[in-house]
């Protein structure tokens, strides 16, 4: 075994140690999972993460408790089988559900809520938030490099999200959106023509 392998496997038992030592404060954490370091978690009692799950390095995952969640409340859920590449965030206050075998690329941010901004005279960041709505991605959707989920989106069952897209509106299942704002640019009965066609 070589230098650079004995570092990945190395890196591997940490990340493995430490979702064993944290997985007791979540809702729900399921077998195989791994949460690499370094993450930043928040509210884990209000998070459940299925079986075989990855959340890469960099990730911020956190729930708003102090914003009304009940105590038996899920507030974000990540199905099993999800892969989430590094420097991700998902922040909620209500509800962020992530289905079965999504595709999470990088820099990817999903969140139910916008920071507040109206009054001018107080600084955005002590303005609390705005516009609460809860998030449902779909099994099997794939989330490009850079998407915005933006609150109150639905994004059906393998649909696909472009490279930095920002998603303010549903996405239907087997879609392919892009774009800022995000908007469908191509749909299944596309897609299904095309494969009988050739």
């Amino acid at each position: 075994m070589n230098l650079s392998h004995s570092i990945r496997f190395a890196l591997r038992v940490r990340d493995k140690l430490f979702t064993w030592l944290v997985a007791g404060a979540f809702r729900k954490m399921g077998s195989r999972t791994t949460l690499a370091m370094p993450i930043r978690l928040g509210g884990e009692k209000f998070i459940e993460i299925g079986d075989r799950v990855f959340v890469g390095p960099g990730a911020w995952i956190e729930t708003m408790a102090d914003h009304g969640a009940q105590a038996n409340e899920v507030v974000i859920s990540i199905g099993s089988g999800t892969t989430m590449s590094g420097n991700c965030t998902i922040t909620a206050v209500r509800k962020v559900e992530i289905g079965r075998n999504v595709l999470i690329a990088r820099n990817v941010h999903i969140s139910d809520h916008f920071h507040a901004f109206e009054d001018r005279g107080i600084p955005v960041k002590e303005q609390g938030i705005s516009r609460v709505a809860a998030v449902i991605i779909h099994d099997g959707a794939w989330l490009g490099h850079g998407a915005v989920i933006c609150p109150g989106v639905t994004i059906g069952k393998n649909a696909v999200i472009g490279a930095n897209a920002v998603v303010r509106e549903d996405v239907p299942d087997f879609s392919v959106a892009a774009g800022v704002p995000a908007r469908i640019i191509r749909r299944a009965e596309a897609l299904n023509s095309s494969n009988e066609s050739s």
